[in-house]
């Protein structure tokens, strides 16, 4: 598979936006479910946003009226729009994909082995 190149992470300050990319050529099949995961040193990866086989939104309550996850349409860019950011969302964001409808944080993550270089996401108080 082309790997998952993930792009526009930075810093920012509390209440500030960032939108992130996933280049996602090797997965234009209808029948992934994307995702965006994150994670902070010493802790397991969580997580945040995914579009289900069907197109459905997937949220984490934490980001939920905050965040929203989008594909374009042809299908080979990624995007999570990230706005009101708080210092809790800081983390490295990764993009993941899953065939077949998701079923769950927990298995999304293990079902993925190809985890990309990812984003840093940096947001200070």
């Amino acid at each position: 598979q082309v790997p998952l190149v993930e792009s526009g992470g930075g810093s920012v300050q509390s209440g500030g936006s960032l939108r992130l990319s996933c280049e996602t050529s090797g997965y234009t099949d209808i029948s992934y479910c994307m995702g965006w995961f994150r994670q902070v040193p010493g802790k397991e990866r969580e997580g945040v946003a995914a579009i289900d086989v069907d197109g459905i939104p997937i949220y984490d309550d934490s980001v939920k009226g905050r965040f929203t996850i989008s594909k374009d349409n042809a299908k080979t860019t990624l995007y999570l729009q990230m706005n009101n950011l708080l210092p809790e969302d800081t983390g490295m964001y990764y993009c993941a994909a899953d065939l077949g409808p998701f079923n769950g944080w927990a298995t999304f993550a293990a079902d993925f082995g190809d985890w990309g270089q990812g984003t840093q996401v940096t947001v200070s108080s």
